[in-house]
Parts: structure tokens; C-alpha cells; sequence
């Protein structure tokens, strides 16, 4: 089998690129940069075979792919810088990527009759309420330029496929780029308090253990819409934040004991207006997953533990 993987220089990508090399499936990762951009960390994906792809260029995304032949492709790459995306300036370039470059890689799949699965969000709902969101629901109300052109991409692909898989993910963070944990464990060194949000509620997703379910999914025909984060329940970020500086300070890293530092549960209101609105309510229900017999992904909590590690905590 011979995977196609866009947008490898990212978080995701990165992680697929090497767990497709860990199973000995082939693997060819994909991004705007002339030769791999991303972590040169030594692992697989670095030496990978690798072709630049400009995904806005219809005429080139279409010749690359039906000339490299992939047996499926798994579509990461996205514009994902959500506040960047409502200044008026990127707007275009927002859409072209997540919408026209999707449309693209779409309409290459399907005329070489090879299923593709589009990595979405949890932002092409309205993130309102508290039940979790269910893979099938339709009520869809994007919030934010964002959510709004992921959404496009995922119709782009409902509207040329009849082989796909889209797969709603949230709250990521990996090895491979910015997140969550590194920010927060940047400020912390530098602070003695911190302000952090706790009614923007979801479930984080460890990029390492996602492109295990991914690549799992792929070498099936069990197509349809997906939600998967890590198990290990509902939090805010300011829960999420309080567990990132336990297991740091546990790991020996003090200057994150509670006695250094304090963080300080604020509202989104309290914590000021961002430029794109963020939803209260990213629960996302992964039930279909077990129901289709993929195996869930480990708990957030010991995925945050494996992370620092990685990461060198």
C-alpha cells in the first residue's frame, strides 16, 4: 500500500509519516516547502520520500497525484492559524487552501477511484450547548473564518467521493510544531501566575496516538464521518493547564509546583475577546469508532505524561 500524506511539515503529518514507516507501508508526504520542512528530528519522515505540492495549483495537484499513483491519500494540510484567518488580508488565502486545495486533492481521488480521508474540526459547529457532538450531526454553524472554510473542505470532499473518511479532531498537540502544552509551558517559566480559560470545554488529542487510529482507518473501507480525540473525559483549559504543570513538577521540573505558580480560572470574557470566536462546547462523541471496531485512543492524562517525555520533560 502506498499512502499519499499532505501537509507533513505539521504536527499530524509528521506522526502518520512515521507510523505508516513503523507498519513497513509506503509512505510519500507532501507540502508547500521545496524539500521537508518540518522537525529534523531523525525519524522516519525526515528521509521520506517527499514531494512539494502547491495544493491552490488545481493543474499541478491533479498531474503530481495521478502521476505518483497513491493507493489513498490522508489530507492534512490546512491553513490552522485561526486568528490569522479573520484578518481581511488572508482571508482568500484561507479559503484557497482549505477549500480549493481540498476540492483538488478530491477531485485527483477520484478519478483514480482511491478513498481520502480530510482531517476536520470541531469548529464547523456552533460550539454551543454541552452535549457532545455527534459525527453525523449536520447542524452546522461555523463560528469563524476558520470553521467556515474546513467546512467547505469537508463538502468538497462529501461532493466528489463516494471513498472518503472525515475525521473531526480538537485540542491537538504534538512533537512536531506550536500547541497548547509548549505554550503553556513556556509561560510558566517566566510567571508566577497565570490566567486560563475554563468554560471552552473539549478533550485533547496526542497527535502520536491519532495517526495510529488514522492509518488503522485507512487500510479499511469503513468510510463515513469520525470524531476522535483522546478518551479520558470532558475539561477546560484551565484543567487541562492545572494536569500539564502537575506532571511537569512531578517529572522534577518544580517551577511548576502549585507552590510557584498559580493559575487562576477566568472566563472567556474575563480573558478578553480573541479576533475568532472560540466555541464553549468541543465535546465530540467517538462512539462510531468503537462501534466500527477502531480501537480508542489512550486517555489525555497519560498522553500528556508520554508527551513531556517526548518532548524531553
Amino acid at each position: 500500500m502506498k499512502v499519499l500524506v499532505t501537509g507533513v511539515a505539521g504536527q499530524l503529518g509528521h506522526d502518520i509519516m512515521n507510523e505508516l514507516a513503523k507498519r513497513g507501508i509506503s509512505g510519500l508526504g507532501s507540502d508547500i516547502a521545496d524539500h521537508y520542512s518540518g522537525a529534523q528530528d531523525g525519524s522516519p519522515v525526515t528521509t521520506m520520500p517527499y514531494m512539494p505540492m502547491d495544493l491552490t495549483d488545481s493543474e499541478a495537484v491533479e498531474s503530481r497525484i495521478l502521476f505518483e499513483h497513491p493507493d489513498a491519500v490522508i489530507h492534512c494540510a490546512a491553513w490552522t492559524a485561526v486568528d490569522a484567518a479573520e484578518d481581511e488580508d488572508n482571508r482568500h488565502k484561507v479559503r484557497g487552501i482549505n477549500f480549493g486545495g481540498t476540492k483538488n486533492v478530491a477531485k485527483a481521488c477520484a478519478q483514480l477511484n482511491i478513498p481520502m480521508m480530510y482531517i476536520s474540526t470541531d469548529y464547523v459547529f456552533d460550539g454551543q450547548g454541552t452535549e457532545p457532538w455527534k459525527p453525523d450531526c449536520k447542524d452546522f454553524k461555523p463560528l469563524n473564518v476558520y470553521g467556515s472554510t474546513k467546512l467547505l473542505g469537508e463538502q468538497a470532499v462529501t461532493g466528489n467521493l463516494e471513498k472518503y473518511f472525515i475525521v473531526r479532531i480538537a485540542w491537538v498537540f504534538g512533537a512536531n510544531g506550536k500547541n497548547f502544552i509548549k505554550t503553556m509551558l513556556n509561560a510558566g517559566k517566566d510567571h508566577t501566575e497565570l490566567r486560563v480559560v475554563n468554560d471552552q470545554i473539549g478533550t485533547p488529542t496526542y497527535t502520536y496516538d491519532l495517526a495510529r487510529l488514522l492509518v488503522d482507518m485507512i487500510q479499511t473501507d469503513k468510510y463515513g464521518f469520525y470524531h476522535a480525540t483522546n478518551e479520558g473525559g470532558y475539561i477546560s483549559w484551565y484543567d487541562f493547564t492545572r494536569e500539564i504543570f502537575r506532571q511537569a513538577a512531578e517529572a522534577g521540573h518544580t517551577e511548576y509546583s502549585e507552590d510557584r505558580i498559580h493559575v487562576i480560572p477566568v472566563s472567556t470574557a474575563e480573558y478578553g475577546v480573541s479576533k475568532a470566536a472560540r466555541p464553549f462546547n468541543s465535546r465530540l462523541d467517538k462512539s462510531k469508532l468503537a462501534e466500527n471496531g477502531f480501537e480508542p485512543l489512550p486517555t489525555w492524562q497519560d498522553a500528556v505524561g508520554r508527551y513531556l517525555r517526548e518532548i524531553g520533560f
